[in-house]
């Protein structure tokens, strides 16, 4: 815009505000015309102030650091602020067992000693001597030394456990067989052991060696017991003497004394012993050589009690639609009876209890890459996950973050403890450290630190949550409400009577009213159980629902109805005075003051019916549990009647009587009057609100528009669309394939390795061991049907092009695609006798899926006799026909192979 034609432009306005309704500007009235133009600039300043809803922020702010506040008295210490908000949504909790479900006390109830199982305690006559020495020296030198057990702190009380709560479990096993484990460590000190295998979760047990007074060495062990088992190839008999354990008794003992006690919701662990000569001294290193040939000591069964109070927590997260799950390192049927006692799984239900090994089999392919797909199949049913390792967490909680298969994105929280569960924490929407027996590592990775380490506490953070959300909604309600009314009165009232009715000054108190004093009022209001009875909102809701727009369009209409009224005909309800079209500095008029002040009360008692966003009738519902809002309302008010009676000018009021002051309170009590009318309103009878666009669900009309263009579409052209797709694929793919054959032909490639493909979406987690060479040919990792039309295509791949031709149909019946049996998911539900003997025939295949390992099977595939589709990728053509590669091209299937990893 060029200079010449901004100066026409200001001309011309300037013209038009020289001749207004054919006057003049004249000069003798050039400050009256100032002081108007000042006035009606002050006006619309005052218009755009009050229709910005800046409070919203300081609402936010005001909410969050409130409830953080509050929160760390029911021992959530949140470290990030918006985790307060987003555990509100949460639609599954991923939580640890011990500890955290359980009170991480730890004590031995049962024991499997010398052929013997012992439901108590044994008294110490009942054991060998032997057997008793070697028992507690296995006890007290493999456990670390900073575990011990103190006295109580009150006389009649527990004994204090520090450390490790297993092993504090196992040295007060000691103590009740009236043995002192401090002598033991006495004798040898921490200094004189030789070499520790410490625990980890990948082997699940922990060694110690040392040096006997005759130069040999002897390993104490202890670990899980089913897996420890397994490296035991003797046992004290009831003389202490070692006798064979071969691997039927193993199973016989799995099945008479394991079971049993996991299915009591027992921990049970193995300890064992070796010796080892000095001469030639072993290698240290080699630990799968020296952790083997283990003597059996014992199994006990150790008991953790489920904390009171979690099973009433994990029954209000099920209502309040989240999903419970339990992933632990403990044994599947232990896991199972905790989970049971919990309340996690129910009798009946359709569930899914898996340990981590089945669950890596299933999620995983023939390479050993973790597929979606796969994961999408197992987690909707998941519950229990048994013997699980950091790996396995990360790998759940990501599957199930990443997961389309429902409709909202699922919000996930965790639970850990250990540095372990540092991924985990990290990937997930909020992560929940313990606070007592968390280490560093996990704290820094999460959003809330748990400082009793208890579950109950994590449902307190799903309210807070669920109530942050619902405070911001309760003051947009309310602001937005006195928004439209307060800026159609102000700019209404300027443009017919040339003067707003409510003043500067006084808008500027509305707004104070409406920003700062209800940020404080409705974002402290304090959470109750009430939030526990819905459904999470969901991350892609609106956050103005529609009955809050109803709340909002009902509530202005009424506010507007009684100011216009009273803007118009006020001064004949009310007897007095006219304050429309008043000079330009008349004193205050009982018109506009009684204006002002029935819309402060309005807005007063409509603060009131904002706590209310679910169209709840009785807004007075604790109301006094709030004590900030009652003395803001009442502060509010007392201010009010001070700026009415006494404000003068400054806030262009003028007194009112008492008669005046109670028709006041009148139309403002009848907000809460008006709300119960508009409470009594269905919602769904609104179609205005729908229309306006939000009440419409997600993809609501779109999938009816589909519908009806897939109507007009019939099924030929819908197969003559995918049979150019398919051609224009084929005709790629075999350009493609050519290009790979001479490649493949020359010296470059001769002598190369096929590079392994690191497609999976957790690379860093595609482990050896689940290769297709380690699998088991009975369970499926991908289905054999699922084969892609270029097999049939790649018969043809070596003739020349001019030659090529679509494959004839076969002439004759093709011989039955090999298939591998498929082996369904394995579903439990709870029954109601415990640990009857179908459940226990149901774990034990459970254990037998566990402990096949790495184990030289005959079934196994091997490379040699591996056929094409056990080798190379399957995929389903465009049609959904299921067609196997054909093993009469496998050196075609190799160059398919060449191409993929090119």
């Amino acid at each position: 815009m060029t200079q010449s034609l901004k100066w026409a432009i200001c001309l011309a306005l300037m013209c038009n505000v020289v001749c207004v309704a054919g006057q003049f500007w004249l000069t003798e009235c050039t400050p009256v015309y100032i002081q108007y133009f000042v006035k009606f600039f002050i006006i619309g300043v005052t218009v755009l102030v009050v229709a910005v809803p800046e409070g919203l922020p300081l609402a936010v702010t005001i909410s969050l650091a409130y409830s953080v506040k509050k929160m760390m008295k029911d021992n959530n210490l949140v470290r990030h602020l918006d985790a307060c908000e987003t555990m509100g949504n949460a639609t599954a909790i991923c939580s640890d067992k011990t500890g955290t479900l359980t009170t991480n006390r730890m004590t031995v109830v049962q024991s499997y000693l010398g052929d013997v199982q012992h439901r108590v305690v044994p008294d110490p006559g009942q054991i060998n001597p032997k057997t008793l020495d070697i028992l507690v020296n296995a006890i007290a030198i493999n456990s670390a030394y900073t575990s011990k057990i103190l006295p109580p702190d009150v006389e009649g009380g527990l004994a204090k456990q520090v450390g490790n709560k297993t092993e504090c479990g196992l040295l007060g096993f000691v103590l009740d067989l009236q043995r002192d484990y401090t002598t033991v460590r006495d004798q040898i000190p921490e200094e004189r052991l030789y070499k520790v295998y410490t625990f980890n979760s990948a082997r699940k047990s922990m060694s110690t060696v040392i040096k006997l007074p005759d130069g040999s060495f002897r390993l104490y062990s202890k670990g899980a017991s089913e897996i420890l088992l397994k490296k035991c190839s003797y046992i004290l008999d009831p003389n202490g003497e070692a006798r064979g354990f071969r691997p039927r008794d193993r199973d016989e003992m799995v099945k008479q004394v394991i079971e049993p006690m996991a299915c009591e919701g027992l921990r049970t662990i193995c300890i064992a012993y070796r010796d080892l000569p000095s001469n030639p001294e072993p290698d240290w290193e080699n630990e799968e050589e020296i952790v083997t040939e283990l003597t059996c000591i014992t199994v006990v069964g150790i008991e953790d009690p489920v904390r009171p109070e979690v099973p009433d927590a994990i029954r209000k997260c099920q209502r309040a639609g989240i999903t419970v799950r339990m992933v632990t390192g403990d044994n599947i049927n232990t896991a199972r009876a905790i989970a049971a006692k919990c309340g996690i799984i129910h009798p009946g239900d359709d569930f899914i209890c898996i340990d981590g090994k089945e669950f890596n089999r299933r999620i995983r392919n023939e390479k050993g890459e973790i597929e979606q797909e796969r994961i999408d199949k197992i987690w909707p049913k998941l519950r229990v996950l048994a013997r699980s390792s950091p790996t396995d967490k990360h790998t759940l909680v990501k599957g199930i973050i990443d997961s389309t298969v429902l409709e909202q994105r699922q919000v996930v929280a965790v639970t850990g403890d250990g540095t372990n569960d540092g991924p985990a924490l990290k990937k997930a929407d909020v992560g929940f450290a313990m606070g007592i027996a968390g280490t560093d590592v996990a704290k820094e990775a999460s959003d809330i630190i748990l400082t009793d380490d208890n579950f109950s506490s994590i449902v307190k953070a799903v309210m807070w949550g669920r109530n942050v959300y619902d405070s911001i909604s309760k003051f947009l309600q309310f602001q937005l409400t006195v928004n439209v009314v307060a800026v159609i009165v102000a700019f209404t009232g300027a443009c017919i009577t040339q003067d707003s009715p409510l003043k500067a000054v006084q808008m500027l108190w509305v707004n104070l009213i409406m920003d700062t004093f209800a940020s404080l009022a409705l974002a402290t209001e304090p959470p109750t159980e009430a939030l526990l009875l819905r459904k999470p909102y969901g991350r892609n809701n609106p956050l103005i629902s529609l009955t809050m727009m109803k709340n909002i369009l009902g509530h202005g209409v009424y506010q507007l109805v009684i100011i216009f009224t009273l803007l118009f005909i006020g001064e004949r309800i009310f007897n007095i005075d006219s304050g429309r079209n008043a000079p330009l500095h008349s004193p205050p008029s009982e018109h506009y003051t009684i204006i002002f002040n029935t819309f402060v009360l309005m807005q007063l008692f409509n603060e009131i019916n904002a706590r209310k966003i679910h169209g709840e009738r009785n807004v007075f519902d604790g109301i006094f549990a709030n004590p900030i809002f009652c003395s803001i309302v009442l502060g509010t008010f007392a201010v009010q009647i001070v700026i009415v009676q006494w404000g003068g000018k400054p806030f262009s009021c003028a007194p009112l009587n008492v008669e005046q002051w109670l028709w006041c309170l009148f139309v403002g009590v009848g907000e809460l009057l008006w709300g119960q009318v508009i409470a009594t309103v269905p919602t769904e009878r609104l179609p205005c609100l729908k229309e306006a666009g939000l009440g419409l669900e997600p993809g609501e009309e779109e999938g009816e528009e589909m519908a009806e263009d897939e109507e007009e579409i019939d099924c030929a052209e819908r197969e003559l669309r995918r049979g150019q797709i398919l051609w224009f694929r084929g005709l790629n793919r075999i350009q493609t394939q050519m290009r790979v054959v001479k490649a493949f032909r020359s010296s470059l490639y001769e002598g190369r390795e096929k590079p392994e493909s690191r497609n999976s979406i957790h690379n860093f987690m595609a482990h050896p061991e689940f290769l297709i060479n380690d699998l088991i040919h009975n369970i499926p990792l991908i289905d054999d049907t699922d084969v892609d039309d270029e097999s049939e295509l790649s018969r043809y791949q070596h003739l020349h092009p001019a030659l090529r031709k679509p494959p004839p149909p076969p002439t004759q019946p093709q011989p039955p695609a090999r298939t591998r049996p498929t082996r369904p998911y394995r579903q439990y539900s709870l029954p109601v006798t415990p640990c009857n003997r179908n459940n226990n025939n149901n774990s034990s295949s459970i254990s037998s899926t566990v402990t096949h390992g790495n184990n030289n099977s005959t079934n196994a595939v091997s490379p040699s006799n591996r056929s094409p589709h056990h080798h190379y990728h399957c995929h389903r053509n465009h049609y959904g026909r299921d067609r196997p590669m054909t093993p009469s091209a496998p050196h075609l299937a190799h160059l398919f192979c060449v191409e993929t990893s090119l």
